[in-house]
């Protein structure tokens, strides 16, 4: 199985590479692990909802 960085996770999923650590710290990701100070997450990591967002439902007329 092939691993990315957090750096390399935060560019594909465009966001920050403070918010990957976080995500992988509260255990988001399945199947991350620390490597010494770097998190290893898999590569076909998906990334993860974010449950601050509201989706909004167009009201019908």
């Amino acid at each position: 199985m092939e691993y990315i960085t957090a750096n390399q996770a935060s560019k594909l999923w465009k966001i920050s590479q403070r918010r990957v650590q976080i995500l992988c710290a509260e255990n988001r990701i399945p199947g991350v692990f620390k490597l010494g100070e770097a998190w290893a997450i898999p590569a076909d990591a998906e990334k993860p909802e974010d449950p601050r967002r509201v989706k909004r439902r167009k009201k019908e007329d």
